[in-house]
């Protein structure tokens, strides 16, 4: 039974939120003014040889990162309009535009916006990201692998955790379970403490029949303030299989009371283990 499609798309409560930011390249929209490290041995561009136009850039590009943070979505697109209007070469701003429109479901947009970014800074690891989890939202895996595998190519990338966690949960909507285990175990060694990498572990190795296993990864999250009502549930299966009937009740009646209304409470009070 192929469980990751559904965790992958409906992680709810607190981690919904949080998945946004465990898959997305931001940072390259921020940063230094021409948006990274230089290459090639140019200059860096700093604040004293910053022109004017592309100050007004970044300062917009600022305000709708801001926005679209916030998920005022068509805020942020006016912002970045502007900065494009200031400076059309500013690759971050492009970057953004990829996000904004990979939003809306434009993926047409969205790819033509990662694809400027890239011409102008060829080796943006960030967008490289964010292009791939793009093509893994349409279902072209072998690009969205390949784009992945070239973002943590990078010895100077400092995201591997996003990215291999990103490449985890692709891995596992292509149907590809050992492959994405593999990659949210090596998102695991850098950044142990993610809850989406944690959860997303533990359906995994439930899933294989690792019981124990699955277990640690829930205890480790629900015992923490990112538990939500899906890892509770979660939990209450892998205790009840485990026949541990302590660890399943306490885990049912934190489920039932701090979140009565969801959908898991109600499937716990039907009885429905197996859905």
């Amino acid at each position: 039974m192929n469980l990751m499609p559904r965790v992958s798309r409906r992680i709810s409560g607190q981690l919904s939120a949080l998945v946004i930011l465990a898959v997305l390249g931001l940072s390259g929209c921020m940063g230094l003014p021409n948006g990274g490290v230089g290459s090639g041995g140019r200059d860096i561009m700093t604040a004293s040889d910053e022109p004017d136009g592309r100050k007004r850039a970044r300062i917009r590009l600022e305000l709708a990162l801001g926005y679209f943070e916030q998920g005022q979505t068509t805020v942020a697109l006016d912002e970045l309009k502007q900065a494009l209007v200031a400076d059309p070469a500013y690759a971050p701003a492009h970057n953004l535009r990829g996000l904004i429109y990979m939003r809306l479901n434009d993926f047409r947009v969205a790819e033509d916006g990662f694809n400027r970014a890239l011409a102008l800074n060829p080796g943006d690891s960030n967008v490289m990201h964010n292009l791939a989890w793009m093509q893994c939202q349409q279902r072209r895996w072998p690009e969205s692998f390949r784009r992945f595998e070239q973002a943590l190519a990078d010895p100077q990338y400092g995201e591997r955790a996003k990215t291999f966690r990103a490449l985890g949960l692709c891995q596992a909507r292509a149907g590809l379970p050992t492959d994405a285990e593999r990659s949210l175990l090596k998102s695991y060694e850098y950044e142990a403490g993610n809850p989406v990498t944690t959860f997303n572990l533990a359906v995994l190795t439930r899933a294989r029949g690792d019981l124990v296993r699955a277990q640690f990864h829930l205890r480790r999250l629900n015992n923490s303030d990112l538990a939500n009502a899906e890892s509770l549930w979660l939990g209450v299966k892998v205790e009840r299989e485990l026949d541990n009937q302590e660890a399943t009740q306490q885990l049912a009646d934190q489920l039932l009371k701090r979140f009565p209304q969801s959908r898991e409470s109600g499937a716990f009070q039907r009885g429905a283990f197996d859905e």
